[in-house]
């Protein structure tokens, strides 16, 4: 492997380290603050080491009415103010997780968290902003779906969140109302270029959602995998009897997933449009991405923390154990991962992402007890998403700053969210978390927060975690107990992405 772009620092900052904060940081963020003689304030953290996606120092941060309004050396907090001590802790951004499935339908079962369980469990692992998906409800267009989703959405979500689109059901009115969905804050839309006789979409209309997006500057993002050719393998296998979960991963092999990468980079290519290549798991795929940036396509791509923990020796566990593991792509050969961990590190991929898609294990993924082509596609990790990518600083893979960089600072950017959300900067939404590098705990079901009745890490050891999470300036998460209330997250009209995304 590569070394990492940026080294983990041997030693970071403490309480006893000289503070030399007042400076302008190479994120673009603005010069530190100092404290105003009337500062008016309803929070303060003290005694942290705050971490952006470009630097690590020493401070205090105030929030007042939602936002950070000062970053001190030190913050006197006046009577009556919450004092928040992070001694020995790490500020950081709140995670935005670009990629959920919250309070989704599907053809063979609905996910199990709604807008509340699923924003909780999200907050609990240190996720204060998500972008959901919001399916195309057949027969409805899309304006209609998104009002639906909102409807569902609004007096639940306890974190803010905003949408993409899914553009399932590409007739003439659906496409003629791609333009429409930017001013309702839909800058993003989403193909699928999998299941068939479902969201399957042709190239036909791929180029025209591209060129559309080209026009209105817009993003689309991709699921990258030759339908056909997964149909073609699944029928094969079924044919030969070959039903249990692992041929779920045989049907769906890395050339699948390349194949149609480097299809959908071509075309983006020709339109000239802006491209996000969701959930890549394997290097054949990343090499497509590779590729494709290097003849100067704006292509961004993602993968997700269940391609970077677990691989498709999850199919040799005894009963129907495997088909906790049904996701797509799915798990691959065990050295994919330190591929992508590689990658992460040294920028060929620009996020991390949950693709938390909550199906129950009981009354659900058991209904392809006997065949795999049942069993709905879908990986809880909501809350699991950013101490799973820590683990990459415990291993010295990735450095404080690069995990800030890829789960919330690049995606807030990339989905138009930047610069409210993704840094510590005055001015921005205090979507906050003091996170405790020391605690260590093995991950459980008990212990996790999703209405889904498994987690895929039963009984990992992490080293890393959540103390403390604010959400505009709100504490929501403290002591392990949750705070907020249905409701309070707020709906984001998203800007297209942030140029400092650009390049």
């Amino acid at each position: 492997m590569r070394r990492p772009s940026s080294p983990a620092p041997r030693s970071w900052p403490t309480a006893d380290t000289p503070r030399d904060n007042a400076r302008t940081r190479r994120d673009g963020a603005p010069e530190t603050a100092k404290q105003g003689r009337n500062l008016r304030v309803d929070a303060v953290i003290q005694n942290g080491t705050v971490v952006t996606a470009s630097d690590m120092f020493l401070a205090d941060i105030a929030t007042r009415d939602g936002k950070i309004t000062a970053i001190a050396d030190r913050i006197k907090p006046p009577p009556d103010v919450r004092v928040i001590n992070a001694r020995g802790m790490l500020i950081m951004p709140g995670g935005v997780d670009v990629h959920t499935h919250l309070q989704t339908p599907g053809v063979l079962a609905d996910t199990a968290d709604d807008f509340f369980t699923g924003t909780v469990a999200a907050a609990h692992g240190g996720t204060t902003s998500i972008v959901n998906f919001c399916p195309q409800i057949r027969g409805q267009g899309l304006l209609a779906s998104l009002a639906e989703h909102r409807r569902l959405a609004d007096p639940k979500a306890v974190i803010d969140f905003a949408l993409h689109s899914i553009v399932a059901d590409p007739s003439e009115k659906t496409l003629s109302e791609l333009g429409a969905l930017p001013a309702e804050g839909v800058t993003s839309f989403k193909l699928f270029m999998a299941y068939k006789g479902d969201t399957m979409v042709d190239d036909g209309t791929m180029i025209r959602v591209l060129d559309e997006a080209a026009r209105r500057g817009v993003v689309v993002m991709v699921h990258a995998e030759n339908g056909d050719a997964v149909e073609f393998l699944r029928d094969r296998f079924a044919a030969e009897g070959k039903l249990s979960p692992r041929y779920h991963a045989l049907s769906r092999p890395p050339r699948v997933e390349a194949e149609a990468t480097n299809r959908a980079i071509a075309l983006a290519e020709i339109a000239g449009a802006p491209l996000y290549i969701v959930h890549v798991s394997c290097a054949e795929a990343l090499e497509e991405v590779r590729r494709g940036r290097a003849r100067k396509v704006n292509v961004r791509a993602e993968t997700c923390s269940h391609y970077l923990h677990i691989t498709e020796e999850v199919f040799d566990q005894p009963g129907f154990e495997g088909g906790k593991y049904i996701y797509t792509p799915p798990p691959r050969t065990a050295g994919q991962p330190d591929i992508l961990w590689e990658a992460l590190s040294c920028g060929d991929l620009q996020v991390v992402s949950s693709d938390h898609g909550p199906f129950m294990f009981k009354g659900g993924k058991d209904i392809g007890r006997d065949d795999f082509r049942l069993i709905p596609n879908g990986a809880p990790g909501i809350e699991e998403r950013m101490v799973l990518v820590w683990q990459g600083v415990v291993r010295g893979l990735l450095t404080p700053s690069r995990f800030v960089d890829l789960v919330s600072t690049t995606p807030a950017k990339l989905f138009g969210l930047y610069p409210a959300k993704g840094t510590i900067a005055i001015g921005a939404d205090a979507d906050i978390v003091v996170w405790d590098p020391a605690v260590e705990r093995r991950l459980s079901v008990d212990a996790l927060h999703s209405a889904v009745d498994y987690t895929m890490y039963e009984g990992k050891q992490v080293k890393g975690g959540v103390h403390t999470v604010l959400s505009r300036g709100d504490v929501i998460i403290e002591n392990g107990m949750f705070r907020g209330a249905p409701g309070r997250g707020r709906y984001i009209m998203r800007q297209p992405a942030s140029r400092a995304a650009s390049g």
